[in-house]
Formats: structure tokens, C-alpha cells, sequence
């Protein structure tokens, strides 16, 4: 049996490209001759891939005119002149997870509207970003929604990430027709430390406020808490990055991340959009309970009291985040942190795919 994911620029392995990746893995080990396309590929991600006998095809451009925004060029492109693959050739099924390229498929994976996104991302944007996407936003989301509309008709299945994300096509007329989760992989995310150190409280600074406001985060550490933030720094100012109670890490590999986790007292999550969350599941793989807001993708990962603490705005999970640092809490949350997490992991998200693809 042959099968075909369509992704995002893969120039990286996190993030929306991810449910891709650790699928076609799972299909490969099930002796399926797997292939992804996608706009770019980084030539360590398709070594990566060869080692499991993925191939890739890249059917974009080599350059992007955002540099450090290559999914958004990508989609940008996409939404002025579509990247079109309607050659099936011999594949048996193929799963289009891309927001930039257009394809005919037996699923389409929904996971998330850009200029959703972009909206509110708009506080956290330089003034430059900001003036420029409000004088294109109307057009954009005409364009978006003509796109996301062709992804529909071009599939025979809707499936969104998250019921959040669902709510988010279906506000838009978009049919959904099935909600599965993105996978994470339980065996690499998980707790390496018999005793966490509980020194510092481990957050992200995403882009432009995405995965992490920077004022929530300033203010925490105003607070006294010491803070440790990794991920992308372009957006961070010198009030953040020369901040006595702050360290910033910038990118780190992923065994660095999970001792990051494994150590930290909590995590904070302070995103402006999310229609899933990669990072909440990922703390709670590793043992370490999430303090995040109590909407979107994180409302359906994180089990308030039990895994996590779920906060209505600003205010609150400020207030919360200086008590627990002050108070602690109860230990055992731990140990419901991995066993909720184990719900997302990969055996059984691909069990689901199974059964949704009418695989098994």
C-alpha cells in the first residue's frame, strides 16, 4: 500500500508539520511505502525521513521572501497563486495536512485559519507587521476562505485537531467531519527526573506573542519568579532578555527540552492563539503540570486541578503563577500530567487514523 502526506514547509519538525512526520513513520514501520510533498525540505529533515524509507518532494520555490516566516510565505503564495498537486499517481491514500499547497485527498487535516492567527497576533506585532496586515486582512480572509473552501470540496474527509479548531472552520460554513488530535511521541517526551529541581518556571516566547505574550511573561518575572524561556527570541525585547529573573534559551534540541520540562515546577502558557498546543501536552508527557488560559486548544488538554490550572485572562494567571511559585503544589499532579498525556500519544492517534482512513 503507498501513501501520501502533503505538509508545510518542512524546516522543521515541530509544530503543524509534526502530526505528518510521526505518521508517516508509524505507516512506514507497517511496511506502507510512504511519500510527503511539501514546498521545502531542509536537507537534515529529508536524511531524517530517508532513514525510515520516507521520500520527499519539495514542489516550491528554493528561497522565501520571509525568511523567518517560511510557513507564512508559503501561504501567502498559496493564497495569490495555488499550489496545485493533482497527480494521485499510484498512492492508495493521501492526507493533506498543508496550509500552502492544494491537493486532492482522502483527508484533509484542518489545523488552524491564519488569518485567525494573525488577528490575534496583532497586539504583539511590531507597528510595521501591524499597519501592513490591517490594510490586506479583508482581502485576505476572502482569499483564505475561497482556499479553505477548495481544501473541503478537493477531500473526502474535514478532520480537525482540536473541537476548538473545529468550531473555528464550521463558524466559516466549512463541514467537519471528525476531530482527532495531534500525536505526540510519549516515548521521547517524558520524565527523566526522580526529583525535579522546581527552580524556575519554564515558558515559550513563540512568535509574537503566538505561544507567549511578552508582557505576561515580563510581568511573572516582575513578580519574583524565576523564568526560563525558550524558543524563538526575534520578537523579545531587552526588558525580557536582560530581565534579572529571566533567562532566555533561545531554540533548543529536543532532549534539552524534555529536561527542561522533567525539571521545571510548571509551565506557563501564556499564548494569544492556539488551536491545539503542542507545548501543554508536551509538560504533561514529561510530568510537569500547565498554568495556561482557559480557552481554545489548551481547555481540551489540560484538566484544571488535575494536570494543570486553567486561568480566564492576564490577571488570573499572573496571580496564579506568583502563588504557585510562593506555594507549591500537590505532587501527585505529576503523575496525572503523564498518564493524560498518554492519550495523545502516537500508537494511539494512529489507531484513530486507522479507523477514521478506513484502514483497518
Amino acid at each position: 500500500m503507498n501513501i501520501r502526506f502533503v505538509t508545510d514547509p518542512l524546516v522543521t519538525t515541530a509544530g503543524a508539520v509534526r502530526p505528518a512526520l510521526l505518521l508517516a513513520k508509524e505507516f512506514s514501520k507497517k511496511g506502507w511505502n510512504v511519500a510527503i510533498v511539501t514546498t521545502r525540505c531542509n536537507e537534515s529533515i529529508r536524511e531524517w525521513l530517508l532513514k525510515d524509507k520516507i521520500t520527499v518532494r519539495a514542489v516550491g520555490p528554493e528561497y522565501s521572501l520571509m525568511r523567518s516566516f517560511p510557513t507564512l510565505d508559503a501561504w501567502a503564495r498559496c493564497l495569490i497563486k495555488h499550489k496545485i498537486v493533482e497527480d494521485r499517481g499510484d498512492f492508495d491514500v493521501v492526507v493533506n495536512t498543508s496550509s500552502c499547497i492544494v491537493a486532492r485527498s482522502r483527508s484533509y487535516y484542518a489545523q488552524g485559519l491564519m488569518t485567525r492567527a494573525l488577528d490575534e497576533m496583532l497586539r504583539e506585532m511590531p507597528a510595521h507587521y501591524s499597519v501592513f496586515y490591517r490594510l490586506v486582512r479583508k482581502e485576505a480572509k476572502k482569499l483564505e476562505t475561497k482556499l479553505v473552501r477548495w481544501f473541503r470540496e478537493l477531500s473526502e474527509l474535514f478532520v480537525a485537531n482540536s473541537e476548538s479548531c473545529a468550531s473555528m472552520y464550521r463558524n466559516w460554513g466549512i463541514p467537519v467531519d471528525n476531530v482527532i488530535n495531534p500525536p505526540l511521541d510519549c516515548s521521547k517526551f517524558k520524565p527523566i527526573a526522580n526529583k525535579p529541581n522546581g527552580d524556575y518556571v519554564l515558558t515559550n516566547m513563540g512568535v509574537y506573542g503566538k505561544e507567549g505574550k511578552l508582557t505576561v511573561i515580563k510581568t511573572v518575572a516582575d513578580k519574583g519568579v524565576r523564568v526560563k524561556v525558550f524558543g524563538d527570541l526575534s520578537s523579545a525585547t531587552g526588558a525580557l532578555t536582560k530581565h534579572p529573573n529571566v533567562r532566555c534559551l533561545g531554540k533548543v534540541s529536543d532532549a534539552e527540552l524534555v529536561s527542561l520540562y522533567s525539571n521545571a515546577l510548571f509551565v506557563l502558557f501564556a499564548f494569544s492563539h492556539e488551536p491545539f498546543g503542542y507545548i501543554p501536552v508536551e509538560s504533561m508527557a514529561c510530568g510537569t503540570p500547565v498554568l495556561t488560559f482557559s480557552r481554545e486548544g489548551p481547555l481540551e488538554t489540560v484538566v484544571d486541578g488535575m494536570t494543570g490550572w486553567l486561568a480566564g485572562d492576564d490577571r488570573e494567571l499572573i496571580s496564579l503563577a506568583t502563588r504557585l511559585w510562593k506555594n507549591g503544589y500537590d505532587g501527585r499532579m505529576r503523575i496525572n500530567c503523564r498518564e493524560r498525556a498518554l492519550a495523545f500519544d502516537t500508537r494511539k492517534v494512529f489507531a484513530d487514523w486507522l479507523r477514521i482512513l478506513s484502514l483497518t
